[in-house]
């Protein structure tokens, strides 16, 4: 089980500022007017669906693509300003990791002589994440998790002070995802920040601090995890003659926390069953059907990513 680590307060500002940024692929606008704060010490999730913007906005932060507008900061400063960036960034954006012929720690030397630091850090990384050069080359990295763990150790050498990692959670099973959680959870437990994009949250919720929602390039929500957790609320949709005259009734009788859905019915939280055919009595409507349905964090996140932009 994952241990649940105390929150780390945010001193000196964010890990990560991202103000105002944009990217257009020809007829693609691939990110729109993006904003948002990862906080120093914390685990961020950038959440969203294929085609949000999430990698992209991940590369521009690393200054691997050039954003059309817009400006990002790790510290307080643009990743090129940092001396040595590989010492502050640690990343993992692909699927590929260290060369398949060389070998794992020899791989690794060469990420550790990229960073400026002696061959013995290669070793170190993989340490780090629980493996050994003579264990890969007995078994080599067939399993997801041990894939995972060795494109981890590509970007520890230098011993980063932050993580950016592009859907690490994709294709583990539930070993491999408890051992990602603990090794992400040691990792910011001396106020080391983590930033990572997911299309989900499902896997990695346990450990998350904070969250920006993103779709179709922009963010339509940015707060803690628990703001995330108060809207996962259980509720009763309504199909009535006249939506309106129910919402209209259920808010005379106190109960405020009503929602039209897109199918034309009424999500009711907050309420038992009895409450809103009361409501609907009052309110002359007629009832059509009703059903319980339980709001989970992946319907919380579809509702928002389907929705419209922030403003």
């Amino acid at each position: 089980m994952t241990e649940q680590r105390p929150r780390v307060a945010s001193a000196g500002g964010p890990a990560v500022a991202v103000h105002d940024l944009s990217k257009r692929f020809g007829a693609v606008q691939a990110v729109a007017h993006l904003s948002f704060t990862a906080p120093r010490g914390a685990i961020t999730a950038l959440v969203g669906p294929d085609g949000a913007g999430k990698t992209t906005t991940l590369e521009m932060l690393l200054g691997r693509v050039r954003p059309d507008t817009g400006s990002t900061t790790i510290g307080a400063s643009p990743l090129r300003a940092l001396p040595v960036p590989t010492r502050g960034v640690g990343a993992v954006l692909d699927t590929r990791g260290p060369h398949p012929v060389r070998g794992a720690l020899d791989s690794l030397r060469v990420y550790a002589a990229a960073a400026g630091v002696p061959d013995e850090r290669a070793r170190h990384a993989l340490r780090r994440v629980g493996l050994t050069d003579t264990a890969l080359r007995a078994t080599g990295t067939s399993v997801p998790h041990r894939r995972l763990r060795l494109r981890l150790a590509t970007a520890l050498p230098a011993d980063p002070l932050m993580l950016v990692l592009d859907e690490p959670a994709d294709g583990l099973d539930t070993a491999g995802i408890a051992w990602l959680r603990q090794f992400l959870v040691d990792f910011v437990r001396p106020g080391r920040t983590v930033l990572i994009a997911s299309r989900g949250l499902t896997e990695l919720a346990p450990i998350l601090d904070h969250v920006v929602v993103v779709a179709r390039g922009a963010v339509v929500h940015e707060g803690p995890l628990t703001q995330l957790r108060a809207a996962c609320r259980d509720r009763i949709c309504v199909a009535s003659s006249d939506p309106y005259g129910l919402a209209t009734a259920l808010a005379a009788a106190g109960i405020v926390d009503v929602r039209r859905l897109p199918d034309g019915r009424v999500a009711v939280a907050g309420a038992d069953a009895a409450a809103v055919g009361r409501a609907a009595a009052a309110s002359g409507a007629t009832v059509y059907g009703a059903a319980h349905e339980h709001v989970d964090l992946a319907h919380v996140l579809r509702t928002m990513t389907e929705g419209p932009r922030r403003t």
